[in-house]
């Protein structure tokens, strides 16, 4: 699989100076890590769920996450699991299936041994389990419960836990909370793909909610909590993790909402004008304010509720031709002891020693989104992305 593979060649090679790199369930994981993208969450109790999964596979979806836990309610877990397993059979048995990186939400521990009890040979389309409420405590359980499970499978599951508990979030209890799950997933740091926070239940603990055009970011106890995080978590000098965005929350029912606008786009016509007024009428300037900020803070990927949201999230994950080349400037060989160099685009200064770090990461995300070509922009991206 590959972001926007599902666009044709000569239209990809039309948008990208480097196109997306292709990869699979067995990526090494930073690659995978990197490539999650727009994670699009889905209910197990879907009932043509297996089909859902391809469609959306068809429309660029890369990973996805079968829930159990907040998405259904509590009397629908026992038949929520059945029709789980059964769409993973279905899944299994269909001829060159060629789904997305599945997940499964769970509630429990114990879910994830049974459940790869239950899935038998299907379980090769299982890449691995999503752990809500995440803490030292809990964590332990878990993973010792995906080792479990993998011994089973005879394959390699990956952790994606979720860090949304209230001792993250309350100020007397964070400093340890979080060094508590540092310690926990250090340890189990083989099987850990990607850190995703759980943004909604923070401000479900002070009866928050944050209106479409505000940010998490513009949310301040939920703003320190994201810093905190990145702090301990998601540090550049390979004792950090992953960490994706949080969930937007707002759609439209409309899965064509971004088409017409998109004709009459200035951005189409060359006209140099603010990416996010193409888009405003839609009531989506929140969502790409916030991955724009989501980036500049350190994270990598987002939770999406709706299918709406995955095109935006991958086109501007796409590195620009700016990027791309500052990146490389920065990472030449002859560029190791340090100094000062102007950018190519002559509108920056590089700095070799200070920019490193985020010139290996620029580089990492080029692998897995590209790199567009110098004339090609969000809209240009976004446009090609989605459904005709």
């Amino acid at each position: 699989m590959r972001h926007f593979g599902h666009i044709a060649p000569e239209v990809r090679q039309r948008l990208f100076h480097r196109e997306p790199g292709d990869f699979t369930a067995d990526s090494p994981p930073r690659m995978l890590a990197a490539a999650l993208g727009a994670t699009l969450y889905s209910p197990a109790t879907r009932p043509r769920l297996a089909d859902d999964v391809l469609k959306q596979a068809g429309r660029g979806v890369v990973s996805m996450v079968l829930c159990l836990e907040d998405s259904i309610d509590d009397a629908e877990v026992v038949d929520a699991e059945e029709n789980l397993v059964r769409q993973f059979a279905d899944l299994a048995a269909r001829p060159d299936t060629r789904p997305p990186l599945l997940f499964v939400r769970v509630r429990a521990a114990g879910q994830i041994t049974d459940l790869v009890d239950r899935l038998g040979p299907a379980v090769r389309l299982l890449s691995g389990f999503v752990l809500p409420k995440f803490t030292e405590e809990r964590g332990v359980a878990f993973l010792e419960a995906l080792s479990a499970a993998e011994a089973t499978a005879g394959r390699r599951l990956f952790a994606m836990p979720v860090l949304e508990s209230p001792e993250l979030l309350h100020l007397e209890t964070r400093g340890d909370t979080l060094a508590g799950i540092a310690r926990v997933v250090d340890k189990y740091r083989d099987r850990v793909l990607a850190l995703r926070l759980g943004v909604t239940d923070f401000c479900s603990a002070y009866g928050l909610r944050r209106p479409p055009d505000m940010t998490a970011y513009d949310v301040q106890i939920v703003a320190s909590v994201i810093g905190d995080v990145v702090n301990l978590l998601g540090r550049a000098d390979g004792t950090g993790f992953t960490v994706t965005g949080p969930v937007w929350e707002y759609f439209r029912h409309q899965e064509r909402m971004f088409k017409p606008q998109l004709r009459r786009s200035p951005f189409l016509e060359g006209r140099a004008v603010e990416l996010r007024q193409a888009l405003i009428e839609h009531d989506m300037d929140g969502l790409l304010r916030e991955i724009e900020l989501d980036r500049a803070n350190g994270l990598l990927g987002k939770t999406c509720i709706h299918p709406s949201h995955v095109m935006p999230v991958h086109a501007l994950s796409v590195v620009s031709h700016e990027e791309y080349g500052d990146a490389q400037d920065v990472l030449r060989p002859e560029r190791g002891g340090g100094g000062v160099l102007r950018s190519a685009y002559t509108n920056k200064m590089n700095e070799v020693k200070p920019h490193r770090a985020w010139a290996e990461r620029t580089l990492q995300r080029a692998e897995a989104f590209g790199v567009a070509r110098e004339n090609v922009g969000f809209v240009d991206l976004l446009n090609a992305g989605l459904p005709a």
